[in-house]
């Protein structure tokens, strides 16, 4: 083997070894991703069963509803569309109608009933993350005139 074939080989399996740790990167990035929506997107847009997704909004006045065990079900809506969501589980302590409201998890099969694995309240009085506060007014929606805290 002369020189430049050496060099070639070593040149060649380098490049193989980036390959394959990009491939790898993306193919756990792609297993973790959840796409955030707010209810007016996803009457555009069809989500498939069981993808995860992101679902932010308030939560609907006079929607909340318990059952005996720990499941919750409430609505989110963003005044242009409405989701119904189950959660079963302990849901934080700030969680009430009218707040806002990150759930995480996936449509349930055939009732497009979105079923929350993770939920997520706003932790004090001006605190709404920076994506649902931006969906919502783009909308129109008024928060009334809290600031925005990142």
């Amino acid at each position: 083997m002369t020189r430049k074939q050496k060099r070639l080989a070593v040149i060649a399996g380098g490049m193989s070894f980036i390959v394959a740790a990009v491939l790898l990167v993306m193919f756990a990035f792609g297993q973790s991703i959840a796409y955030f929506y707010v209810p007016g997107d996803l009457q555009k847009t069809e989500v498939k069963p069981g993808t995860r997704i992101r679902l932010g909004g308030l939560v609907e006045t006079g929607s909340v509803k318990r059952d005996a065990g720990s499941t919750v079900t409430f609505t989110v809506t963003d005044t242009i569309g409405e989701v119904p969501v189950t959660y079963t589980g302990i849901l934080p302590d700030l969680f009430r109608e009218g707040q806002g409201v990150v759930a995480e998890g996936v449509f349930r099969e055939g009732d497009r009933v979105f079923v929350a694995d993770t939920v997520l309240a706003k932790h004090d009085e001006t605190y709404m993350p920076k994506d649902v506060a931006d969906r919502l007014k783009a909308q129109g929606v008024e928060l009334g005139g809290k600031e925005v805290v990142q």
